[in-house]
């Protein structure tokens, strides 16, 4: 049974700094895959705002490109995402997610909340 289980995120104020951990357990060959952390928008839905591949090559949309950094450390089967110069904007609900074609593996969530 594959389970992601997401630690860090919290209060932070404007202008600083989180960091989000995502650990896979019972995946099998986590190097593989593609791993994504997505955010909660207003109307519920998950949009993503990181992805690495499986050779480490990284996506970011606009709206948080240069401030936001995925990793992936494949001895560990974890991934992470270092948020930089936080805004209140980006306060919501995010989620890690192993993209694994035909499956829905998604981390449990955790708040992230930037003061103003």
């Amino acid at each position: 049974q594959v389970r992601l289980v997401q630690s860090g995120g919290g209060l932070v104020q404007g202008g600083g700094s989180l960091r989000l951990s995502c650990e896979v357990f019972g995946i099998g060959n986590f190097r593989n895959y593609p791993m994504g952390w997505y955010r909660q928008t207003p109307d519920k839905q998950r949009d993503l705002v990181a992805q690495i591949s499986n050779t480490g090559t990284s996506y970011y949309p606009p709206s948080v490109r240069g401030r936001f950094t995925i990793s992936r450390e494949d001895a560990k089967n974890t991934f992470y995402l270092q948020m930089n110069n936080l805004k209140p904007d980006d306060s919501t609900t995010y989620y890690c997610r192993a993209i694994v074609p035909g499956a829905n593996y998604w981390g449990q969530g955790t708040q992230v909340t930037v003061s103003p």
